[in-house]
């Protein structure tokens, strides 16, 4: 394949750079239209080079979607045939808009929207509701779960935390469903979902959190595409200057369009067709929420004419795990499944997939934590690791395995990069020392960038050596520590550029959110995976009743398990570790098996293994776990039963069990941790979970020793807080507790 062909690795990586080459970080603007097709493949300059009538790009993962669309887009716009204001490009989340804007401005295009459906939908409604309804637009709730708890308990029902959660959630998927609360039970029954309660009981409580809205005259976000619906469908003159406003639209991820989606996206085109849609149906994991691919797979139907490309050429993964990921499909089953992409590599041969049996889950987490810590040690980035897993539940066990190894980490879902108060502080000493610098010999203009950004983040907490360990100190140095990479490969870029030029650049990357990468090592669920890449990711927890999850019952529902699963595996670029465990706790009873979506694929799983596999690498036994201060079963120190919930082994009680708890010590703790929390920017589970704070005011520790047993301490957390918290147990103030107020 020739270098034209040959697309460079996208960069700006949904919030963080990746490993590309300097030249590509910051690319220059292409000089003509014509330009713009430069690197493309013959797939993605045909999709860009597609400016008339319907197109449909069916886009495997990691063939460049992305690429393909925004280039047609700055196509369009750098050659006269779209006008930047008339171009609409539709998405599902802000980070994926945030990069879309990015991708067009190193284009040289300005002036095209590129918004979520609620984000477009709301902009419109407000500018429309004075001439459509009158007055100002209601305002959105601020927190949808407390109105439906207040509607759960007017129903008369109470429900606890994780209920309330799972029936919000199922009020969201009746709305983009278009179901009104008196027909939810009935299409409930049609569609074989397991609602969290009663259908009747949802049905009323959804009743009443619509009539507690109504008389407090707010609106949620799906009230907002309902209302642009309506506004739209009933009053023609508004519509048609919606129409005028915006003559091409552009949707990716079409797969997760919901049927209400749909209805606003026909309203906006008014039966043109000036429509691009890209997605993968093979990429559906959000049939919960109320998306379906079904549009995606029926648009040679609804639009005869339409264009369709199919990129099946994948620049992201190595052969051999594009292998495993074809393989997965071959044995999916139903509509999507028919319409598979076959993916191509176009990478060099790289390790095989990595097949890892552990006898319990703190095994199978340690064990990843020490590979993990290998990696780093032969050179691979934290940055570019992602231990990813069905629940969000299964990753408190991966943090202490990291922890413990002081192998640092970030949960995925946490605070924005450009959010955090370390890096807010950090762009307003790099802008002050922008203007001021001339008067300060370190930031002379005869010194480079690089050294005066190192010499202004100095002042703020950046060193040479990265601090030891994991924990919020070192969380603040590599935020810091992003900034100066981020120096270094802008002036390789631009050799003549200014800590101005730098600061300007900070500034626009900090409006599309596209922030320089932040070393450390990604915990997150399959679902917050979703659009992201790394070189090496781990999939844990492949076992039955995890993946596919226990409550996916249908054949439609253990489908969407299977994609979900191939959506992990493509995220990873090269290394690729697949791991499950026997049982839950050490001493458990060996009962569970591996995932049968492994069955065919994983060596010795089957007749059909090296075959469909490719040879792929055998299945081995996790190394032995480190020796334990506790054999066996643990036992409840109240009743002596065997304990398997983490909380409770936390605990050494089952949760029932009468505690022994010193409360005054409890909330003593709690204070100390909120304090610490604060200075430390940082959520208050980081420094110790409630678990774990309930289980040393139980305990009541007298010696580093006797709290360092307590689960959820571990070494790196006793040497930073093990002082404080063994002098709150003796009933003593912890250091710099009189600054507390200051």
């Amino acid at each position: 394949m020739d270098n034209a062909a040959r697309p460079p690795r996208a960069t700006w990586q949904h919030g963080g750079v990746t490993s590309a080459t300097h030249s590509t970080l910051f690319p220059p603007v292409p000089d003509t239209a014509d330009a713009v097709l430069d690197g493309l493949d013959p797939e993605q300059r045909e999709v860009a080079t597609a400016m008339r009538g319907p197109v449909c790009v069916l886009a495997g993962a990691g063939t460049g979607k992305t690429r393909a669309i925004t280039h047609r887009i700055a196509y369009g716009v750098r050659s006269g045939i779209f006008p930047p204001a008339g171009v609409l490009a539709l998405t599902f989340t802000n980070r994926a808009a945030a990069e879309m804007r990015g991708r067009l401005r190193d284009l040289g295009v300005g002036g095209v929207q590129a918004r979520t459906f609620h984000s477009a939908a709301l902009r419109q409604l407000q500018f429309f509701w004075p001439a459509a309804v009158g007055g100002q637009p209601p305002r959105l709730v601020e927190r949808k779960v407390q109105l439906v708890a207040e509607a759960a308990a007017r129903s008369g029902l109470r429900l606890d935390r994780n209920e309330l959660r799972d029936v919000t959630g199922e009020i969201e998927w009746a709305k983009v469903t278009q179901t009104v609360p008196d027909d939810y039970p009935g299409v409930v029954a049609k569609s074989h979902r397991e609602p969290p309660r009663g259908p009747a009981e949802i049905a009323q409580i959804y009743r009443t959190y619509e009539q507690l809205k109504q008389d407090r005259v707010v609106i949620d976000f799906e009230d907002v595409l309902l209302l642009m619906v309506g506004i739209l469908q009933y009053r023609d003159d508004l519509a048609q200057k919606v129409r005028s406003q915006y003559q091409h639209f552009v949707v990716d991820e079409y797969q997760d369009v919901s049927p209400l989606q749909q209805r606003l996206l026909d309203l906006w085109l008014g039966g043109r067709d000036t429509l691009c849609v890209v997605g993968d149906a093979s990429q559906t994991i959000y049939s919960f929420t109320g998306a379906t691919p079904d549009y995606l797979l029926d648009f040679r139907t609804r639009h005869a004419n339409a264009t369709v490309v199919k990129l099946v050429r994948d620049y992201r993964s190595t052969p051999q795990v594009v292998h495993l990921a074809n393989g997965l499909l071959s044995q999916a089953k139903g509509r999507a499944a028919e319409h598979r992409l076959e993916l191509v590599s176009q990478r060099p041969a790289g390790p095989e997939p990595l097949y890892t049996e552990y006898a319990d889950e703190p095994a199978e987490a340690e064990g990843v934590a020490r590979r993990i810590r290998d990696l780093i040690r032969s050179g691979v980035p934290a940055g570019e690791i992602a231990v990813l897993y069905r629940i969000n539940a299964q990753s408190e066990i991966y943090e202490q395995a990291l922890a413990d190894l002081d192998v640092p980490y970030q949960l995925r879902g946490a605070e924005r990069f450009f959010e955090r108060p370390e890096v807010r502080e950090a762009m307003t000493a790099l802008a002050g020392a922008s203007v001021a610098g001339r008067n300060d010999a370190l930031l002379d203009e005869a010194v480079d960038v690089p050294t005066q950004v190192r010499a202004v983040l100095g002042t703020k907490g950046w060193t040479a050596v990265p601090p030891k360990g994991s924990g919020a100190v070192r969380d603040k140095w590599e935020s810091l520590a992003a900034f100066v990479r981020l120096a270094e490969d802008y002036v390789k870029a631009r050799p003549d550029a200014t800590l101005s030029d730098l600061v300007a650049e900070l500034r626009a990357r900090q409006e599309v959110q596209h922030a320089p990468t932040v070393q450390g090592v990604t915990l997150a669920s399959l679902h917050a995976a979703k659009g992201l890449e790394w070189d090496a990711v781990f999939l844990v927890g492949l076992t039955e009743g995890m993946l596919p999850i226990t409550y996916a019952k249908t054949d439609e529902q253990i489908e969407e398990e299977r994609r979900l699963l191939y959506v992990g595996v493509t995220r990873a670029r090269a290394h690729l570790g697949l791991s499950w465990s026997l049982s839950r706790s050490p001493g458990g009873r060996p009962s569970r098996r591996p995932s049968h979506f492994l069955d065919g694929l994983r060596p010795g799983s089957g007749s059909r293994a090296r075959a469909a596999a490719g040879g792929a690498g055998g299945v081995e036994r996790g190394p032995a776990p480190r020796k334990r201060t506790r054999r066996g079963p643990v036992l409840c120190r109240v009743c002596g039963a065997t304990l398997t919930e983490a909380g409770e082994m936390k605990l050494m009680r089952c949760e029932d069990c009468p505690s022994d708890m010193d409360e005054a010590l409890y909330e003593r703790l709690r204070d100390w941790r909120a304090h610490q929390a604060r200075e430390l920017g940082m959520p208050p589970y980081v420094v110790f979970t409630d678990k774990t704070l309930m289980a040393i005011a139980e305990a009541v520790p007298a010696s580093g020793p006797e709290l360092a047993v307590i689960s959820g301490v571990g070494a790196r957390k006793l040497d930073r807080f093990g002082t404080d918290v063994l002098a709150i147990c003796a009933g003593e103030e912890p250091e710099g507790a009189d600054e507390e107020g200051s």
